[in-house]
């Protein structure tokens, strides 16, 4: 049977550029939906862009139709926690909200596969601080029971025959494309490595550190850092794994192995060749002390095998990316 064209909604974003980038590679029809409200149009570097919100039902069931798509990559979503527990109905509005219609003009357009961006933030305090997909799901915060209601919605879903799907659990994405062509490039970005990134470059003025007491060994929030080109390469395996008839499945994407703010900041400087200016600051709402995958299930359902685990690999390409930036690449 002939392959269908993908849709990928947020892929001008961050994850869905380089996504969109390594399905054009291997030679997938792609067009992307995305408001460009954090995304850029530069970023969308194969397939066709389309301007518009993933919550427009009449928008994207005209797409599905016209386009003949049989997969959905769905990443549009706010994805910053602070914001989310300062505004908490923006999130379910648009990200609960949205997929719930997305969904549903899935559903009647006979969409076959999809594969959805979640994130371990559905895991809230796991205990110990490492999470498998079994764990209990039970989020601190508005972003991640958001994400955890769209997983919900999803599976439900599935579970009626109208579709099957893969829903791939992030921890904390970083690093970019290593060939340079497309990067990290949201306003205001959260995202400590960006960040820290964009204080060695002076672009801003100062790292914070949002948190020193926490049971970690050095007081700091410890994270699983994944590179997003490995990422990607999780994407095209799930959808490989789909149209092979491969069950629905959830599962984490991370490394297994954790690294506190404190360490990220020291592979910056090294990275940078000197110390970065850093205040401590008190603990944000929403964040866990330590977050950290099991990532076994998908290196052996899915034979994923990263290629950029290494700490040090992720920072150089952010760091890189940064600079082509500063200069007025993008």
């Amino acid at each position: 049977m002939a392959r269908g064209t993908i849709l990928v909604t947020g892929g001008a974003g961050y994850i869905g550029s380089h996504v969109v980038l390594a399905l054009g590679e291997r030679g997938e029809r792609v067009v992307v939906l995305d408001d460009l409200s954090t995304g850029r149009a530069d970023a969308v570097l194969h397939g066709e862009l389309v301007v518009g919100d993933v919550g427009d039902g009449a928008l994207v069931r005209r797409l599905l139709r016209t386009h003949g798509i049989d997969t959905v990559m769905h990443f549009a979503a706010r994805t910053v926690v602070p914001e989310s527990v300062a505004d908490p109905l923006k999130y379910y509005r648009e990200n609960t909200c949205a997929t719930r219609s997305l969904l549903e003009a899935c559903a009647a357009q006979g969409v076959r596969h999809f594969v959805f961006s979640s994130t371990a933030a559905v895991y809230g305090v796991p205990e110990g601080g490492i999470a498998d997909e079994d764990t209990p799901t039970a989020p601190i915060n508005p972003y991640g029971s958001s994400k955890l209601m769209s997983e919900w919605m999803l599976r439900d879903l599935a579970a009626t025959g109208a579709l099957r799907h893969v829903t791939l659990r992030y921890f904390n994405v970083a690093g970019c494309d290593p060939a340079g062509r497309i990067g990290q490039s949201t306003p205001e970005a959260t995202l400590l490595i960006k960040v820290a990134c964009e204080v060695a470059l002076g672009r801003r003025p100062e790292l914070a550190v949002f948190g020193t007491d926490y049971p970690t060994p050095d007081g700091t929030g410890v994270r699983d850092y994944i590179h997003v080109t490995d990422l990607a390469d999780a994407h095209l395996r799930a959808l490989d794994h789909l149209r092979a008839g491969g069950a629905s499945l959830t599962l984490n994407c991370g490394y297994g192995r954790g690294y506190s703010v404190r360490e990220v900041i020291a592979a910056v400087e090294r990275a940078h060749g000197a110390p970065l200016p850093v205040r401590e600051a008190p603990r944000r709402p929403g964040d866990p002390p330590m977050l950290i995958a099991r990532a076994e299930r998908i290196r052996e359902v899915l034979d994923w095998r990263p290629r950029h685990d290494d700490l040090d690999t992720i920072v150089a390409s952010a760091l890189a990316w940064e600079r082509r930036l500063a200069q007025g690449a993008r």
